[in-house]
């Protein structure tokens, strides 16, 4: 019987049987024919390979992440993935669709053609997040039934705001919800569930059709989803050892997996991606078998991808070899049956022409800022006033909000001789002109200023700081590039990264952006930023649906009681 690759003497992982059985693995037109003990007796195969005693694994399936996380091009991810035996992914890009709305989606998808990694996409459910911030773009009905004609998009992003969704029956999520459940009614549906959504709650946001969640997970809530039959996706920060005791010792394999949310590139160079993943879940005492079926089989089960995710007949033949499977060493990776990455061999990422439309250079419609454009006027009598402060917390990307006592003189807000920076965001679309202030303390940066258009999820301009000279300039090296990253001390740039597509990515290739992301996250740092992700954190100071006070260009917002609040407490 001919086939084109036979590989033998290695150890199959069988998802089924949740196992390695060594034998030898037939594949046919990017497909597995047999997996047994027959070999070269009943196979005439183009190629032979010797597994040596490796291990054989499905290729990893991520299915809820967002390539603009990385600030990259769909290309570059996927070169990134595949190196690091991740073959299959589900992207939802509701960062290009909070900038250009459909026709952002639609871009990302032409973007993926081509690309080495399966990626596949799930429509934007919550663009914008929220009513409470400006957008370039947005999401509604008529582009869900549009995007859902394209194959490639398997199902509906995060459900976000869970607040509307409890308490507004005729909120625009509603409506998306009873939408999709109404005509697409086999479609999966992504969850964004807050670890507040506990009991009657959780169980309402389940009626609504909500069946997942990937948000930070706590012990008690996480026991109450899975009690209720709520799909996990466990990201990094919820890998911690309670939850981890709970998913080792527990019967609960069927509920869950790994998936990787949102990966800066400097640690997706220097640490991997899903991989990564499974490699700690490994080292936190879960059995390899059991860590590999998080990430390949429920996965895949989880967005009804039956043709992948296990190695077996008919089944794609996407496949990692691994040398040590402890530490999870991959020694090669196979997409369709074909090598695409070897360890040790030359593995380089062409650097390629402009992938996306002229104009979507051209998103950041502000003008230069100044000094001036810091100075925060109030409506308050001179004296001292109790102010609403965002405090940041290392550990995680929620902030507090505390109640503290700034001056106020000659009707403007002395944050400059306070304890405090300030935040402010400027709306960057040309629709309204709005900005807004807050002030910022915590594991913050301590003195310089930080500038971005990479503001979870509205993408406006974002600035902290703690001089009003550095903050401006670095928004206008930040406007001046079309959007991006700028560390700024006493008036030099310590680090830039511009990101001049939608203002949230860059096509450098990925060894080259990755080094210049380490170096952003060195300069943040350098000004006092104590943060695992400070990166992160800075980007989701803007994001509404993050507890407790968050930014926007509406103004301050309480995050659970979803409404702006001012930044003199007491004063409308």
């Amino acid at each position: 019987m001919k086939i084109d690759l036979l590989v033998t003497n290695v150890n199959v992982y069988n998802v089924y049987l949740k196992r390695f059985i060594t034998g030898n693995a037939a594949i046919k037109n990017g497909r597995f024919l047999y997996i047994g003990a027959r070999g070269t007796e009943t196979f005439e195969a183009a190629k032979v390979i010797d597994g040596a005693g490796k291990y054989m694994i499905p290729g990893l399936v991520d299915i809820h992440l967002h390539i603009e996380s990385t600030m990259v091009t769909p290309k570059t991810f996927s070169h990134g993935l595949i190196k690091n035996g991740v073959t299959t992914i589900v992207s939802e890009p509701h960062e290009m669709a909070n900038v250009f709305g459909v026709e952002g989606v639609k871009e990302m998808i032409h973007a993926s053609e081509g690309c080495t990694a399966d990626i596949l996409y799930a429509i934007p459910s919550s663009v914008p997040a929220t009513p409470l911030e400006t957008t370039g773009g947005e999401i509604d009905l008529v582009d869900i039934d549009e995007l859902l004609q394209d194959e490639r998009v398997i199902c509906l992003g995060e459900i976000m705001n869970s607040v509307d969704v409890l308490r507004d029956p005729e909120c625009k999520t509603n409506r998306i919800l009873n939408h999709v459940r109404t005509n697409y009614p086999q479609l999966v549906i992504e969850g964004h569930t807050p670890k507040k959504l506990v009991d009657l709650e959780l169980a309402r946001f389940m009626f609504a059709g909500v069946d997942s969640d990937h948000t930070e997970q706590a012990v008690d809530s996480m026991r109450d989803r899975l009690a209720n039959g709520m799909f996990l996706e466990i990201q990094e920060k919820s890998m911690t050892p309670d939850i981890m005791n709970v998913l080792i010792h527990e019967d609960v394999a069927e509920l869950f997996c790994f998936i990787t949310d949102d990966v800066m590139a400097d640690t997706f160079v220097q640490n991997g991606h899903l991989n990564h993943l499974v490699k700690k879940a490994i080292s936190m005492g879960m059995t390899p078998e059991r860590a590999i079926y998080a990430a390949t089989y429920t996965p895949a089960r989880r967005m009804r991808l039956y043709d992948r995710g296990a190695i077996a007949p008919n089944k794609i033949a996407d496949f990692v070899l691994l040398s040590d499977i402890e530490q999870f060493q991959i020694e090669a990776v196979f997409k369709h049956g074909r090598l695409a990455y070897e360890a040790g061999a030359a593995y380089e990422q062409e650097r390629g022409e402009r992938q996306f439309p002229p104009h979507f250079y051209k998103s950041v419609q502000l003008a230069a800022l100044t000094g001036d454009d810091f100075r925060v006027a109030v409506e308050a009598v001179d004296g001292e006033h109790t102010c609403r402060v965002m405090e940041v917390i290392n550990g995680t990307t929620n902030t507090n909000e505390l109640h503290e006592q700034v001056r106020v003189e000659n009707g403007v807000l002395n944050w400059q001789d306070s304890p405090y920076g300030l935040i402010a965001t400027f709306e960057r679309y040309g629709k309204n002109g709005n900005r807004a202030y807050g002030l910022i303390t915590g594991n913050t940066i301590k003195h310089g200023a930080i500038a971005t258009t990479y503001s979870h999820d509205n993408h406006n301009l974002l600035v902290v700081g703690h001089s009003p000279e550095d903050m401006a300039l670095a928004s206008n090296t930040v406007i001046a590039d079309q959007g991006g990253f700028c560390v700024v001390k006493d008036g030099k740039v310590l680090a830039h990264i511009p990101l001049p597509v939608g203002g949230i990515l860059s096509e450098e290739p990925f060894e080259e952006f990755g080094q210049a992301v380490k170096q952003l996250r060195e300069a943040m740092e350098s000004l006092g930023y104590e943060h695992y992700n400070p990166i992160m954190s800075l980007c989701t100071h803007s994001l509404p649906v993050s507890p407790a006070l968050k930014l926007t260009d509406l103004g301050l917002i309480d995050v659970h009681a979803g409404q702006v609040v001012p930044l003199i407490v007491g004063i409308d």
